[in-house]
């Protein structure tokens, strides 16, 4: 499982708020996916997957370096 820094700067925070998403879910499923994709609309990676409190979760990230994230969006995906 990777370690990562996230960069948090409230209006990633504010986003994914919106979208019913805490800083700590969307760090779980980017930690530990069950698959990474790129996003169709903007190129950036995504990672799929459970969260601890059960929620599945698509995360749009972008990779500042190896091991620093910035959030970009999270949501919980059509079935």
């Amino acid at each position: 499982m990777p370690f990562y820094f996230f960069v948090w700067d409230g209006e990633n925070e504010r986003h994914l708020d919106e979208h019913g998403v805490t800083p700590e879910e969307f760090a779980e499923v980017v930690c530990d996916p069950d698959r990474l994709e790129m996003s169709r609309s903007s190129g950036r990676p995504i990672a799929f997957g459970w969260t601890s409190s059960g929620k599945y979760l698509a995360c749009v990230y972008e990779l500042l370096d190896n091991d620093t994230v910035y959030a970009i969006s999270a949501y919980e995906p059509e079935e």
